[in-house]
């Protein structure tokens, strides 16, 4: 009987250790759970994305302002933005998480409310493929099909535009804008390394960062060959000073990307393969 009762009791121990989730968030915080959680509200387009494409979008009760894909999010409760976010909205939601920024302001406030918070920050294709395996493990979804899926696609995706290009193509200098400012996307960031992967050259300097913010003048003293603007806002854009200069412009290469192409392009999550697939576009029609 002893035998049994200890066969027991460790059976019981392994269960309970194989139900209890931990993970690490990008603020080195580690977080534990009893089980995935049910009520969750994402302040990440990408993390929202990448949740329903993991096939646990009935987990979302709440979302940002920008969460605006797969269509069926748009019918959520919508709780303010990654910077200004609803606090009193959200903790109304009943919450067993909230997915936001390493950047946002409110992880504390949150916290103190009793709602456990998982901060992330994906710059990087590492750090997507990071984030991506971290939220499939928070919803134990297996990573054979969630984050190594998600990311094989991905991969692949990019690997096929770059072969999809004309020779002319290759080795273009491209300043890519992410939102005016101008903010830019350098070459340590996601957007960065899929430019550089379809054989693209980033004027920025990497020891700027992932998202620097320039001058005008900065684009002018570079020089690209090809120039991209995400334009989400979809209002009619204004040129900066001196741009007209630029040979880019002179010769119509220039790729301005409205609020649908936009989103997907900035968003580091599972829609990157498509982001790859409209940077070929244009670097494809530039250079026939």
């Amino acid at each position: 009987m002893r035998a049994i009762a200890g066969a027991l009791a460790l059976a019981g121990a392994a269960l309970s250790a194989h139900a209890t989730i931990q993970i690490t968030d990008d603020r080195g915080r580690t977080l534990h759970f009893d089980e995935p959680p049910r009520r969750v509200v994402s302040l990440l387009p990408s993390s929202t994305e990448s949740l329903c494409e993991m096939q646990q979008c009935e987990r979302l009760v709440g979302v940002d302002r920008y969460s605006n894909w797969p269509a069926s999010v748009r019918q959520l409760p919508k709780v303010g933005g990654g910077i200004d976010p609803n606090i009193e909205a959200i903790v109304a939601l009943r919450p067993d998480v909230v997915l936001l920024s390493v950047s946002s302001r409110v992880s504390d406030r949150l916290e103190a409310l009793g709602v456990k918070v998982v901060a992330l920050e994906p710059k990087t294709h590492a750090d997507v493929r990071r984030v991506l395996t971290l939220i499939g493990d928070l919803f134990a979804v297996p990573r054979a099909q969630g984050a190594d899926r998600l990311w094989r696609v991905i991969d692949a995706a990019v690997q096929a535009a770059a072969q999809s290009l004309p020779p002319k193509a290759r080795g273009a200098r491209v300043y890519f804008e992410v939102s005016r400012g101008p903010y830019a996307a350098g070459q340590p960031s996601f957007i960065g390394e899929t430019l550089a992967r379809l054989g693209a050259r980033n004027v920025v300097a990497a020891d700027l960062g992932p998202f620097p913010r320039l001058s005008p003048e900065y684009v002018l003293r570079a020089q690209p060959d090809v120039i991209m603007v995400s334009n989400r806002s979809a209002q009619p854009m204004t040129r900066y000073p001196g741009w007209d200069k630029l040979a880019a412009i002179r010769a119509g290469r220039l790729c301005v990307f409205g609020p649908e192409h936009s989103d997907v392009l900035v968003r580091p999550g599972p829609r990157m393969a498509e982001a790859a697939r409209l940077m070929a576009g244009c670097l494809s029609e530039k250079f026939q």
